[in-house]
This record gives structure tokens, sequence and C-alpha cells, in this order.
């Protein structure tokens, strides 16, 4: 397995152990060797993997790295009418974006010979019949977890007549849904997971893989302990939903009489603010166009995250920091948005661009002179190199930057105040050109220190504020879909009565505007990632640009402590 280097070294050192590194150590200590290490991540191939399936891939892989050993990547397709091969592929596709690779590529259908194999003998060991429940009539036998389930009237068949009819279900004698095969277990047990489950339905769909060959197919019961016994899994991790299924899938292990079987351990799988993680909800967002595809950038799809511009390593970095626990919690959405952040903070050069615009003019300025201005493209980055931006009498701000009346502790534009714009001179406005009409501020006229290059604070008094802006002779026109997140409630998938999580849709999710960025811009390539300085993260999305037309996505904004102050005093 190689992942991508900048992880996870320098992370390692820097925590503690948790608990499911702790239990291998134990293990390791008691005589396991590293190299008998197995790990797997498990997918079903019926949807695209979201950033929740990004922690146990983080996880499974992440342990090798650790702890060394093997992870298997196991696709347990036994549910042919919802799975396709091209969510094997994306699946593929995202785990390698995320930086990681397997080492042996599986499938449950693989098993499907043994797994039969498996049922036959535990039905001649009479813990397995044959019964002819629908499946209203199952959950109605099956009880509540108060009282006792009832037993199937067909749960005393003889051993011959269970292999007879088996075997007819294997041969596609029976319509789906006429029989199943169950396990024989307890209709009395406390854990209504071993209420004699499923192991075998009947369902005649073609296969992504095995075609028409089986028209009878194992539940994921069934399949999931019985494939981590077939590939040796020593640490079999799945997330706190699966604990009430442990009791099932060590009797399945204990009925085939296997020598070595791998342990079960769960984790808190993970939530997070106004994210949506289930996959019914995530496809019907889709299917209905509600979103744009499985690639949206306001889904927490690995697709869509990859679109939005977030980096591998910020969502690795992620992980690392919300770490593995044994409860189920909430994480903030702000966690991922700073690990985001300090990401790109590092890696993506800096460019300048102006959203709701006003123009500056700088009427000491000479009108003929345009100076060029080489400055740093990441000052985080001595290799990113440097750049140069034109200068010249009038340049468009932020409108947003400028009031009328200032408030106590403003560093921005005002009438008298002094700012310094960004890489060139300190200015001061003098007059305010305003619309006659609507009495909208069209225009601000400005003086300029000469004495302010570079940096250089003017003589005599401290200038604190410092704005963008771009030039306005050649800024160059950018499209810029502004993305946040999809849902405006904090816990969009738990609904009151008579209430659709369709209602939670945040309107304003995707606002599609225009920008005007410094000249450089014109030449952003597909893929690149930029912080436009003050504003956010932006990322030419490859699925809407072309060459010398970039369209930009933004990744995340950046934290506004001005806007935060406003927001808390209104």
């Amino acid at each position: 397995m190689t992942a991508s280097e900048d992880i996870d070294e320098s992370l390692a050192g820097k925590r503690s152990l948790n608990f499911i590194e702790k239990k291998i150590q134990e293990d390791i200590a008691q005589g396991l060797s590293p190299a008998e290490l197995q790990f797997r991540f498990p997918p079903e191939p019926n949807g695209f993997l979201h950033i929740g399936h990004a922690k146990a891939i983080c996880l499974n892989f992440g342990l090798v790295k650790g702890h060394g050993g093997r992870c298997n990547l196991r696709f347990d397709d036994t549910n042919p009418a919802k799975e396709e091969q091209k969510f094997v592929e994306s699946i593929q596709e995202d785990i390698r974006w995320l930086g990681f690779e397997w080492d042996e590529l599986c499938f449950a259908s693989d098993y499907f010979g043994q797994l039969y194999d498996w049922a036959v003998q535990l039905i001649k060991q009479g813990d397995a019949y044959i019964c002819d429940l629908d499946g209203d009539q199952v959950r109605e036998f099956r009880g509540t977890l108060n009282e006792p389930g009832k037993n199937s009237p067909f749960r005393d068949r003889s051993v011959e007549e269970n292999l007879d009819l088996f075997a007819a279900m294997k041969a596609g004698e029976f319509e789906e849904g006429a029989r199943t095969l169950r396990a024989k277990i307890d209709m009395g047990s406390p854990h209504i997971v071993m209420r004699d489950p499923v192991m075998y339905r009947i369902q005649k769909s073609t296969h992504h893989r095995t075609g028409d060959d089986w028209c009878i197919y194992p539940t994921y019961d069934w399949a999931h302990g019985q494939g981590d016994a077939i590939e040796g899994v020593t640490h079999s991790l799945c997330s706190l939903e699966f604990r009430n299924h442990r009791p099932l899938y060590d009797w399945f292990l204990e009925k085939i009489g296997l020598e070595k079987v791998p342990g079960q351990t769960e984790f808190a799988r993970l939530n997070m603010q106004y994210t949506m993680m289930s996959k019914r909800y995530l496809r019907q967002l889709v299917e209905e166009e509600i979103v744009e595809g499985w690639d949206d950038p306001r889904l927490p799809t690995i697709a869509g995250l990859r679109r939005r511009g977030v980096t591998p390593e910020a969502i690795r970095n992620f992980m690392e920091t919300i770490g593995v626990a044994k409860f189920n919690s909430t994480i903030e959405l702000t966690v991922f948005e700073n690990s985001i952040r300090d990401h790109l903070n590092k890696v993506a050069p800096r460019r300048m661009a102006v959203f709701d615009r006003i123009k500056l003019v700088i009427t000491n300025f000479p009108e003929d002179l345009q100076e060029l201005i080489e400055v740093d493209n990441n000052p985080e980055d001595e290799t990113a190199g440097t750049r140069s931006i034109p200068f010249e009498r009038e340049v468009w701000v932020e409108r947003d930057d400028f009031r009328m009346e200032a408030p106590r502790k403003w560093r921005r534009l005002a009438p008298g105040a002094e700012v310094r714009l960004r890489y060139g001179y300190c200015v001061t406005v003098k007059e305010v050109v305003t619309d006659p009409q609507s009495g909208e501020v069209t225009e601000l006229q400005c003086e300029y220190d000469p004495d302010t290059s570079k940096g250089r604070q003017p003589e005599g008094r401290k200038v604190r504020g410092i704005i963008h802006w771009v030039p306005a002779s050649c800024a160059v026109k950018i499209p810029v879909t502004l993305y946040s997140p999809l849902f405006n409630s904090e816990a969009p998938d738990q609904l009151t009565e008579g209430q659709s999580f369709l209602d939670g849709i945040d309107p304003d999710s995707k606002v599609e505007t225009e920008a005007l960025g410094e000249p450089s811009l014109a030449e952003a390539s597909s893929g690149e990632r930029f912080q436009f300085e003050r504003i956010g993260y932006f990322y030419v999305d490859p699925t809407r640009s072309g060459e010398g037309s970039p369209h930009f996505n933004r990744i995340a904004a950046l934290r506004d402590s001005w806007a935060k102050q406003e927001k808390s005093k209104s």
C-alpha cells in the first residue's frame, strides 16, 4: 500500500494511539506478527463514496502505514439490482485520489461458490432451513424489542427437504420472494438480528460480474464475515451500527468451524453538521435532479469534494484531526473547513479578485503610467515564484470595503481614511461620488503617497488597513460559482413528522456570479487552485473550463473577522 507522504509521518508522532491501534499493539504483543495484519475496506458498489467512507478508508489503509500488514479492497457485491460497474470504477478512482492503494482487489462475488457450499453445510448441521414466509410475514413473526418472535411454520423441515429446496432455489425453479434460506438460531433472542436471519434470497437480476450464473444471492450478514475469513482478515473494522450484528458475525463463523476467524471491532461513523450522509437521500437528490449529479460540489461525495477543489491532503488531515472514537458525535463543519484552509494556505498561489466592485481613482497618479509590481505567488512557499501586477490610476475595489460612516475599529476605506492597496501604495479617500438619483456610491477619488511603495509606512502615521484591488484597464472577467452547504439545517437527516429532508435545502447554496481578476487569472488552467486574497480559496473546475476560459468554484471562504463582529452585533 502507498499513500501520499506528506500526511501521515508528520502527524504520526504527534498523537496518542486510538483504541483500535492499542488493540492491534496488544495483539502484536501477544504473538501476532505485524506481517500477519490484514485489513480490508468493503464498500458495496451501489453508489458513490462520500466523506464518511473516507474515514473508513483512511483508517483501514492508514493502519497498514502505521503498523504493517496489508489492506484489501473488497466489493461486497451481493445485491445485483442496485449495483453497477460504474460504481466499482468510481470507488477505485476515489481511493487512489485519496492517496491509497490496495494490496488485493476482491469481490464477495468471488466467493459465491464457497458461500453456497457453507450454506449447504449449515443445512446439513440443522443450522439453516428454507422458509416460505414472504417479507411482511417474516417481519411480523420476528417480534419487537419488547416481544419475542415466533417460529416460522417451516422451521422444522427435514434436512433432506431443505437441501432439495435450496438446490431448486439455485436452479431458478421459484419466483422472487417465494422462498429464503434462514439461519436457525433463536426467535426469542434479545438480539433481533439473531432471530433466524435470512442468509439467501431469490433475486433474478443480472449481476455486473457473474451475469446470470446465479439467481440466489447471499445477504450482507452471511457474506461479510465469511469474506473476512477467506481473506485472512485479522481486524474487521465496522461502523457502530454493525455492533448489534457482531453476535451474528461470530455465530456464522463458529458454525462453519474455521480454525482462524477474524474479530470485529466497531468505531464511530462520521457525522458532520449541515451534511447528509444517507446514500438513499443522496440518490434521491441526484435522481430528482435537485443537484447537478453525484459530483455536485455541494454533496459530501468524494467526487463532489474533488470537483469543488478540496485536496486529498485536507481530507486525510481532517481524519487525523477528528480521530477514531467509540461513540457517535457530530463534527462541526468548521473543523473540516479549517483542514481545507490549512492545507491550501500552504500550497495555493495568491491572486486578487473583486466581486462587488466600485471604482477607486487615484487623482494624483499619472494617467499614462502603469507600474508593474513584482509580488510573491505564495508567502508560505518559497518555491512558488513571483508574478507582476499592473498598478495604475484607476483600480477596482470591493464595495464592502467602504463605509460612508466608519464604525469603531474600522480599518478599511472611509472618507478621510488612509489604507494600503495590497502590494501597492497607501491611499486616502478625498471625495465620494454618488449617483444623484439612487444615492449609491459610484466612485471613490483618492490621493496616494508615493513614498509608501513596497510596504513602506508613511512618515508620522500608521496605516493598519490593507485591502485588495485589481487594475481597471486590464482586469479579466471570470465566471465564479459560489458553493456553500446544501442544507441550512445542522442535522438535515433528523426530521420531524410530516417533514421532508428536502425542506432543509438552502436555495442560495449555489450562486453563479462574475468577478474581476488580475490579468494572470486569464491563464489559469483546469485543476489549479488559488487563494483569492481576503476572499477565499477557488478551483478551476475541469468540467466547466476551457483553454483560456477558466471557471472557478469556491472551495472555502476565508475567515472574516469583521463580518463575525458585525454578525454578533446584529
